[in-house]
């Protein structure tokens, strides 16, 4: 098997004009892993992918796709990777299944046109209807089946569930999963934060061109608050909550219930409601979206 990395990136530098999209991006993929790639519009998500397939040209640093450099090689790049552009451009006269057979015979023709009918039919979306009458999300699926169909080793997807609808991003979401076990790494873009959660194994946060965190989606989650409510079958002593390390009350019922913000680990809180009569108890977890929002707010307070 080969152990190179699918994605190997490392101080790339893009500006346009007086304005710098890329400012040293380091990035490594491994093959076989869904790779999240976060920031908000503007962040440099689309640039960096569109340098990793030669669209464009970075002014500095180094980029190794499927251990090749995209510069030197672009086709036998291009050939490897299926790739969904933030903003699909399609023939508007040409019927879907026309436009797909157009893009497959720009491969080479080397797809099996039963997958691409399966994916059709699991996306909802007729291969007669004209370009021009297909809605954006509609759009969109012809994108997400143009880079799935001809089941490429590398999927660099731009907004990958852009314009669906919540059961089409659900399929879409089972349709990566079922590439990546047939042995595909994936990289996908995003602003949709709740994606992360479903797919990425570990994502790169991306803030004016800068990578500015690569974890676990877990290990964000782990590194902000919760809020725990807990009801009681009676009224309670709330005495025993006090000063737990981390905890702070935030509203309380009576001794009959109570909402606390709890900051990293929950054992202190657990162990002391374990000696109270309790009838129920919720964990809100944040959602990655609350805090990628709060991670940029500490930077925006920073700088």
């Amino acid at each position: 098997m080969n152990d190179t990395p699918a994605i190997e990136i490392r101080g790339l530098e893009k500006s346009y004009g007086p304005v710098w999209a890329l400012r040293g991006v380091d990035l490594e993929v491994a093959r076989g892993e869904v790779f999240g790639f976060l920031g908000p519009n503007g962040a440099g998500k689309t640039t960096t992918i569109r340098c990793m397939l030669d669209l464009i040209r970075p002014q500095a640093g180094m980029i190794r796709v499927l251990g090749l450099d995209p510069q030197a090689e672009p086709t036998a790049v291009r050939a490897q990777v299926g790739y969904l552009p933030g903003e699909l451009n399609l023939e508007p006269n040409l019927r879907v299944g026309a436009t797909l057979r157009y893009l497959a015979a720009l491969r080479g023709n080397r797809l099996d046109w039963a997958f691409v009918q399966e994916l059709s039919e699991r996306l909802q979306l007729s291969l007669d209807t004209p370009v021009k009458n297909l809605s954006k999300g509609n759009k969109q699926k012809v994108g997400v089946i143009q880079a799935l169909m001809a089941r490429p080793e590398l999927l660099l997807l731009d907004e990958p569930t852009s314009g669906l609808d919540p059961l089409m991003q659900q399929e879409v979401y089972r349709l990566i999963r079922e590439a990546q076990a047939g042995g595909a790494t994936v990289f996908f873009s995003s602003h949709v934060i709740s994606e992360v959660e479903v797919l990425a194994s570990r994502v790169s946060i991306i803030r004016h061109g800068r990578i500015v965190e690569t974890v676990e989606p877990r290990q964000l989650l782990s590194m902000t608050t919760r809020r725990v409510r807990v009801r009681f079958m009676e009224r309670v002593d709330l005495a025993a909550l006090d000063g737990l390390p981390g905890v702070s009350l935030l509203a309380q019922d009576d001794g009959l219930s109570v909402t606390v913000q709890v900051e990293g680990a929950v054992d202190a809180l657990i162990k002391a409601l374990a000696a109270l009569p309790i009838a129920d108890l919720q964990t809100e977890h944040p959602s990655l979206e609350e805090l990628f929002l709060a991670y940029y707010e500490d930077q925006k307070e920073a700088a």
